[in-house]
């Protein structure tokens, strides 16, 4: 019985390292989205870190102007970051249709392989059902033509010599 040979392997294998590629991107674009909102994160915990030590009596005025212009910036460094968490989530977005696009062509290929691989199977047991009927067909024959050619053969049994009767010893009497 001869293998099951896929002529499309060459490209499902592409197929499939080609997901795996769009699935690693789409990773890292997660990654880099997760790494900024941590940074938003971090930001907010500064800034009521900041509010809470303003608040404190016995600052002077250069210090309130310090402690405006650290707000500032931390204000201005969360606007950088949310502009830059909106472009990651649209990464995030491309990424992701990049990645069920290739896997839908892999499954595609792989939904191909697959019927083929059932058409082959069906094939194959149809040559094995076939097979098997023309020998099983093939010894129902050669047994006929055997008990045709000696017709003292019966099927599967060999031809046994019936014993001769034993010899039969009469006396005649005699007339005399």
């Amino acid at each position: 019985m001869r293998r099951f040979h896929f002529g499309l392997q060459k490209v499902l294998v592409l197929r499939e390292y080609q997901e795996q590629e769009t699935k690693l991107e789409l990773g890292r674009a997660i990654g880099a989205l997760t790494q900024i909102e941590q940074g938003i994160g971090a930001l907010a915990a500064e800034r009521i870190r900041i509010g809470n030590e303003q608040g404190r009596a016995g600052r002077g005025t250069a210090e309130i102007v310090a402690f405006d212009r650290y707000i500032q910036r931390l204000e201005s460094t969360k606007n950088r970051l949310l502009e830059d968490a909106a472009q990651a989530k649209r990464k995030v977005e491309e990424a992701r249709e990049v990645y069920l696009a290739a896997s839908r062509d892999r499954k595609i290929i792989a939904k191909v392989r697959e019927h083929q691989e059932a058409e082959y199977r069906q094939f194959q047991l149809g040559e094995e059902t076939n097979i098997l009927d023309e020998v099983g067909s093939s010894q129902v024959q050669r047994r006929v033509h055997e008990k045709d050619a000696d017709p003292g053969v019966k099927h599967g049994q060999e031809e046994v010599e019936e014993p001769a009767p034993p010899p039969v010893l009469y006396r005649i009497p005699n007339s005399s």
